[in-house]
């Protein structure tokens, strides 16, 4: 199961933050929160880990 961890205001920034977590080697979902197709630049997306790795997300963003 996946969980929202952020969001964030466009596309740069998701993928961003995704790499940021991938690179912690936490798996990681962007998804538009619209519904709207992957790649709108300038909708609202939500950065999504595993429940099981929820806690060590938390940490890596404690520690920014």
């Amino acid at each position: 199961m996946w969980v929202e961890i952020k969001k964030t205001p466009n596309l740069v920034l998701a993928e961003m933050w995704k790499e940021l977590f991938e690179g912690e080697g936490i798996p990681t979902h962007i998804m538009p929160v619209s519904g709207l197709p992957m790649g709108q630049e300038l909708t609202t997306y939500s950065i999504l880990v595993p429940k099981d790795r929820e806690h060590v997300t938390r940490e890596v963003l404690r520690k920014l």
